[in-house]
């Protein structure tokens, strides 16, 4: 069983995927992590980055994340571009991730775009991350260091945190530790049961 775990960037989806982790029976898979690394290490994802974006995108042969965040967040276009070079690469180190973890009752695939990339239709279910907009905007500044107009150019190139919880199965409402906590208990104990009953 493969369970999505989505939401806005700043939401606590990553602190949720931790307290997932928590369980023995759980895989997770981090895409935003995985995909940071296969940007650095796939020959293909290289390729196809210098094509789209030009030589500058990889500074000593490491990506330039703060360049290509530049333009990717400002521009709708240049970020599906962008998810167009690295999801399929993704998706293929996904299924190998989930083939050395059949053993598991379920894996979490953790990612922001989830919805925007269209993928909602692989996961069995699907969990949304809710937090207010203005905490979401704190926490970021916060934790990049960055600007509340590039938070803001980042939020708006996600889908509105309404729309993807319509489209969920379950939403975690992560205003406490203690709340979200309980909230992914008992979300653990009903997939446990369902993945029993399969």
């Amino acid at each position: 069983m493969i369970i999505g775990l989505t939401g806005g960037i700043g939401s606590g989806k990553s602190t949720v995927a931790k307290m997932f982790n928590e369980f023995s029976t759980v895989a997770i898979y981090i895409a935003d992590i995985e995909a940071k690394q296969l940007m650095n290490t796939s020959k293909v994802i290289k390729e196809n980055l210098i094509k789209s974006f030009g030589e500058d995108v990889f500074k000593n042969a490491v990506l330039n994340r703060e360049f290509l965040a530049n333009i990717v967040f400002k521009d709708k276009e240049k970020l599906k571009v962008l998810n167009n070079i690295v999801h399929p690469e993704v998706k293929n180190h996904f299924k190998k991730f989930v083939a050395n973890n059949s053993d598991k009752d379920y894996i979490v695939y953790e990612s922001a775009i989830l919805f925007e990339n269209n993928t909602q239709n692989q996961f069995d279910f699907i969990i949304t991350v809710y937090t207010d907009l203005e905490e979401r905007i704190n926490r970021i500044i916060k934790r990049d260091n960055t600007t509340k107009k590039e938070v803001l150019n980042r939020i708006n190139s996600q889908w509105k945190d309404n729309k993807k919880m319509l489209l969920s199965n379950y939403v975690i409402d992560n205003y406490s530790v203690k709340n979200t906590e309980i909230l992914v208990k008992q979300i653990h104990n009903i997939l446990t049961k369902k993945q029993c009953s399969i």
